[in-house]
């Protein structure tokens, strides 16, 4: 089984697969546009007999993470054709992508999962809960008025205080997208959404709502706030839509604030795991990750059988971290026992906020004493996974 990175005659080809698995059809006046944004991907794929049967695209993209930017490797289009199904073509897709971002230096890696369980199985773990609340009218009630003002934006006067706002919102959380001008035109922004943008008295931009109002019914796509006088100016502007809504929904990360200060919090609240994440290259992200330096150092022992670079011994603490590995044809020093047992899947979502190594010691997915599991919380600053963004 061979696998290619497809060339740019060969993306026309991967869209028609596309759009047989996913079920949509790309109007004809808008497939060139789609076949140039391929160009930023790197496409994988296997054929059979000359014909695509099964590809993978890898979109270059960067993450917050614990205030620092990394390089992110977004998995998106897995497809196969369903007669090439369970031929262990995207297992093999999967495996070599991992080593593709390796290679590219793509430290960590997201993607949107059709199903949790199938993804899990390959290291990817669970990035972020997000809440959606629903609001009736008669719950829309004036909070205390707030001395700044609003401002409308759409994707035609789309502002750069927006993405300011983003930005600072988003180095709050692990995970959340690193965004340019061009990705909130093409993905936050659509024809029919619109944006507000608080300001206060001294005119810094400081919180913002992007939504769209239809049918009585007016959906906050995404809700960002710096302070609390920003949460207020944004609850007001959306209270006075109430002569125009029945339901108002709003859609945001599980950790943030909202509804908590409103007069009435008791409002409907679905909170459903978004998106997954995965640790491409376990020693680089051990390296950077910003780990308590004043803990005491501590073994972990790592398995992840789909990327085998990444399985070992690695002693982290005192601003370092040290690999053990075995060595073919050549001792190499060997790991004490002591330490705490782990898959890449319990590292992701420890490393990015998702789980505290406690609570995954409770559930019976860290091995270790619990002495040491306890020594590795408090390596662990206090984190908040978060992600608006799909692909």
């Amino acid at each position: 089984m061979d696998i290619k990175i497809l060339k740019e005659d060969e993306y026309l080809e991967s869209l028609r697969l596309s759009e047989y698995a996913f079920q949509y059809r790309v109007p004809e006046e808008k497939i060139p546009a789609r076949l140039e944004m391929l160009k930023s991907h790197k496409l994988l794929g296997i054929k059979e007999n000359s014909a695509l049967a099964a590809k993978l695209h890898i979109i270059p993209f960067a993450v917050y993470m614990n205030g620092e930017v990394w390089d992110m490797g977004g998995i998106a289009g897995v497809a196969t054709y369903p007669e090439y199904r369970r031929s262990g073509h995207v297992k093999s897709l999967i495996i070599e992508a991992l080593a593709q971002m390796k290679h590219d230096g793509q430290i960590v890696s997201l993607l949107a999962p059709f199903d949790f369980a199938f993804y899990r199985k390959f290291g990817w773990e669970i990035l972020s809960d997000v809440k959606k609340v629903t609001i009736e009218k008669v719950n829309l009630k004036l909070l205390s008025p707030q001395s700044g003002y609003i401002k409308r934006n759409s994707k035609e006067t789309h502002h750069e205080d927006i993405e300011e706002i983003y930005r600072k919102y988003g180095e709050k959380f692990s995970g959340m997208l690193v965004r340019d001008t061009k990705w909130w035109k093409e993905h936050v922004h659509d024809d029919q959404s619109q944006a507000a943008v608080f300001y206060n008295t001294s005119k810094e931009a400081r919180g913002y709502v992007v939504f769209n109002v239809k049918d009585r019914k007016m959906e906050i796509k995404e809700m960002a706030a710096l302070d609390q006088e920003a949460r207020v100016g944004l609850w007001n502007f959306i209270c006075q839509h109430d002569s125009m809504v029945d339901i108002v929904t709003v859609n945001l990360p599980v950790h943030d604030p909202f509804p908590y200060f409103l007069n009435q919090p008791k409002l409907k609240t679905e909170v459903m795991p978004y998106f997954m994440c995965r640790i491409v290259n376990a020693k680089k992200c051990l390296e950077r990750f910003r780990f308590d330096s004043t803990a005491d150092p501590i073994f972990i022992h790592l398995e992840d059988p789909f990327a085998a670079w990444n399985n070992g011994s690695y002693l982290i603490g005192n601003g370092e971290v040290k690999e053990f590995k075995a060595k073919e044809g050549s001792q190499c020093l060997n790991p004490p026992k002591r330490g705490i047992r782990l898959t890449i899947n319990e590292l992701s979502a420890i490393l990015f906020g998702y789980k505290r190594p406690v609570e995954l010691y409770d559930l019976g997915l860290i091995k270790g004493a619990r002495q040491e599991v306890d020594q590795f919380e408090t390596m662990i600053p206090k984190l908040k996974s978060a992600f608006y963004d799909f692909f």
